[in-house]
This record gives C-alpha cells, structure tokens and sequence, in this order.
C-alpha cells in the first residue's frame, strides 16, 4: 500500500519567486560539478526571471509545511509542453518529489498538447533513470560544448 506523500503540490505564487530560486540554485550545485560549468543557466537565473515565471503561470512548486522543497515548470508551446527547471532541495531528494511533480505536470497540461518534452545533461545518470521511469524516451542527443552533451526526451499523452 503507498504510503500519502509528505509533500503537497500547488501552483506557485509571485511571493515563492525567492525560495524557489534558493532551492534551484541549490539544486543545481551538483550539476555544475559535475559538469565543471557554474555558468548553467539555472545557476545564474535572476530572481526577476523566476517572479516572471511564476506570474506567467508555468510553475508548480511542491511543498513541506511552509517550506518549498522543489519546483517545476510546464511551458506550453503549440502541441508541446516542456518540463523544465525541475529542481527538488538537496535534502529532499530521493523521497518521489521529483516524479509527483512531473505527474502534476502532465495532468495540468495533457488536455492541451500532444507530447511532453524535457533533457538534461548526458552524465545525469539519476535524471535520465528518472525521467525514463516516468515514461519519457530518448530521441536526440546534442553536443552544446566540448564538455556538455545534453539528451532530448520525449512522452506523447496518454
């Protein structure tokens, strides 16, 4: 039997802009290390940009009491939605945050478009486990620098 989720996703509010920012950035530490590139655009991401985001209606936030814990957003574009920015809090991950807030995703936006899309890094082993357990699937891969490849995904709606 699944055990209820600690965590509860809502849309976010122009008033999340910050703390969505601190767990993004947070977030995203391991990725620059491993990458070697602090200049990920998600690490440089002004708070403007993310109040902009979040006014857009785009972002879903997950959240633990008070505390935002992880971020998402779904940006429609024609028949296409991307799941971008997907961020959990260091000290959270691991717990399905991650996989509920693409399941929000999909169900805001699957009545609207025709496919789901996404990438991440090549060597983000856990993103990609993650992303193909939620039934994304891989269709390119394209070399951004000598030191980053990223790799498209993929899920049509059901």
């Amino acid at each position: 039997m699944r055990r209820e989720p600690e965590h509860h996703i809502r849309v976010a509010e122009p008033a999340d802009a910050g703390e969505i920012l601190t767990v993004q950035r947070a977030a995203y530490v391991s990725e620059a290390q491993l990458y070697g590139n602090p200049g990920f655009s998600a690490l440089t991401e002004s708070l403007d940009e993310v109040r902009a985001a979040v006014e857009s209606g785009s972002v879903l936030v997950a959240t633990m009491g008070a505390r935002i814990v992880g971020a998402v957003r779904g940006i429609r574009d024609g028949q296409d939605c991307e799941v971008a920015r997907l961020v959990v809090a260091p000290d959270m991950q691991r717990r399905g945050i991650a996989f509920d807030l693409i399941a929000a995703v999909e169900r805001a936006h699957a009545a609207h478009v025709r496919r789901f899309r996404m990438h991440t890094g090549e060597r983000s082993e856990a993103n990609l486990r993650l992303y193909q357990r939620a039934g994304y699937v891989p269709y390119r891969t394209h070399a951004v620098s000598p030191t980053l490849s990223l790799v498209y995904l993929e899920k049509p709606t059901a």
